[in-house]
């Protein structure tokens, strides 16, 4: 109950803070309509020339960009804003404020700022999803759809914790910035499956920076290409990179001397 009113203040704040500038909020929402339409665009031209992707079709590479776009808003409203301000606060001291509140101190560094506007990439993604999978014209089945849900909330989970564990690394390091810069560097490639990359780049797009995680394999789910087993191994293995990332930030935790160090 207490999270939930948290994350109720934290959400009001923030949507203050949008309010305040409606200007910049329309002219981002109609950029992102703009971007959006350019993916498109993009997915056209290639299918102009080519029937498949990797073996992929049109109508499954526009559900993949949904999917794409789910994690990237998670990483635009989320990660992004709340890295620099983390950075921000190991540095000149202020996180001690943070460690003082009767409040798991992971829970506020993620949530204290959100990019409230994103939430209207949350509904493009969702309809890009359904639109996607009815040109596919693929048969799915409840459990289908059911296991792309819950690899879809684990994926995100796998990318959640590496971001954890890259900002923590700040304990130790106070002036590592760019902890988050590769993370940002590789997210482009969860547009297209993982299918499409050489041997190497699938390997780290993966298992290193397991942006396919989060946006192929789901799909890939939904395509019926998993068996039971491996749908277990990666949701055992977000449960498993979301402990050692709260091992990890513990750990940092007891690094941190404070501003008066």
């Amino acid at each position: 109950m207490q999270t939930l009113k948290l994350l109720s203040a934290f959400f009001k704040v923030n949507v203050q803070m949008s309010l305040a500038y409606r200007a910049d909020t329309v002219v981002n929402i109609l950029l992102n309509l703009m971007w959006l339409g350019w993916e498109l665009l993009s997915l056209n031209i290639i299918f102009n020339n080519t029937e498949t992707l990797g073996g992929w079709g049109l109508g499954e590479l526009i559900a993949l960009l949904g999917v794409f776009r789910l994690v990237n808003t998670m990483m635009i409203a989320l990660i992004w804003p709340n890295t620099e301000k983390f950075n921000q606060s190991i540095r000149d001291g202020s996180m001690d404020y943070t460690i003082l509140q009767p409040v798991n101190s992971m829970f506020l560094v993620t949530f204290s700022r959100i990019t409230v506007w994103r939430i209207w990439d949350l509904v493009l993604a969702v309809v890009l999803i359904v639109v996607g999978v009815n040109m596919s014209a693929s048969v799915t089945s409840a459990a289908q759809i059911l296991t792309f849900i819950l690899l879809s909330l684990s994926g995100m989970i796998v990318i959640y914790s590496l971001w954890i564990v890259l900002i923590a690394l700040t304990f130790w390091f106070v002036k590592f910035d760019n902890n988050v810069t590769i993370l940002q560097a590789l997210m482009d490639a969860g547009r297209y499956p993982a299918t499409v990359y050489p041997a190497w780049l699938r390997v780290i797009v993966t298992f290193i920076i397991p942006i396919a995680v989060a946006t192929t394999i789901p799909l890939q789910a939904l395509r019926g290409e998993l068996s039971v087993i491996q749908v277990l191994t990666f949701l055992g293995v977000s449960v498993l990179s979301f402990l050692i990332a709260t091992r990890v930030w513990k750990t940092g935790l007891k690094q941190y001397s404070g501003a008066s160090s």
